[in-house]
């Protein structure tokens, strides 16, 4: 196993490799290995396993019964899948988690991650810190969905992640097609509503990185000033 991987993981960050080692002697865990497309963990299953991403990406998406689909997030190497779901007073997996191609996943059960916490306080420190953030990112997903137009919801995105990194450059979040995905909407008209920007003197669209040239317009973009400042702050 390449415990680099692990040291760098948001679960075992500042947990140097001859640690962990030690620790996945004594701590039982499974590695296991998706196929694209397969899904990993159900909407609705008893949650009673956390799994961490050695290698490749999943999604959480949620289906309703007329047939729609919400693409919730994504999650990559080093992120962890269920561990809301898995220490929430109902225990269930709000969404499935469908492996967006071939990947590798370290799955530990919820009373085994308790274990890692008691042993390490770093490993708590980190757990605890991953649920804030996917609280807060959540809080942040809900904003984004709220907004109707394509542009909007692109904007919405650039505009907080410029104020997050302090950069006027921000990276696309995977592909353009992910990204998409991640915001409900087809590549394609993504795409389009990109290119209108850049036309527009707004941005400059370079994939997989975006340029703000004027933050004033693509804040008009949203509607008012005032909103924009009330939604990304």
């Amino acid at each position: 196993m390449e415990y680099s991987v692990l040291e760098k993981s948001v679960l075992f960050t500042g947990v140097p490799a001859d640690e962990l080692l030690e620790t996945f002697t004594t701590v039982p865990h499974r590695i296991q290995s998706y196929g694209k497309g397969e899904t990993i963990f159900y909407s609705m299953e008893e949650a009673t396993r956390i799994g961490l991403i050695l290698d490749g990406s999943v999604q959480a998406q949620k289906l309703f019964p007329n047939g729609s689909q919400i693409n919730v997030s994504v999650r990559r190497r080093g992120e962890m899948i269920g561990p809301a779901a898995a220490f929430a007073r109902n225990q269930k997996y709000p969404c499935d988690i469908v492996s967006l191609e071939p990947s590798t996943i370290m799955m530990f059960s919820r009373e085994d991650v308790l274990r890692l916490m008691q042993k390490d306080i770093r490993i708590m420190r980190n757990f605890m810190a991953e649920l804030a953030t996917a609280s807060y990112m959540l809080q942040q997903r809900l904003e984004l969905l709220s907004y109707s137009g394509i542009a909007q919801k692109a904007a919405f995105y650039l505009l907080i992640k410029s104020r997050q990194s302090g950069k006027t450059e921000i990276k696309i979040p995977g592909s353009v097609t992910s990204w998409a995905m991640s915001m409900n909407v087809s590549r394609p008209s993504l795409h389009r509503e990109l290119r209108k920007l850049e036309a527009e003197g707004i941005i400059s669209y370079a994939p997989p990185l975006i340029k703000i040239n004027d933050f004033e317009a693509l804040e008009e973009v949203l509607g008012s000033n005032a909103n924009v400042q009330k939604k990304v702050h």
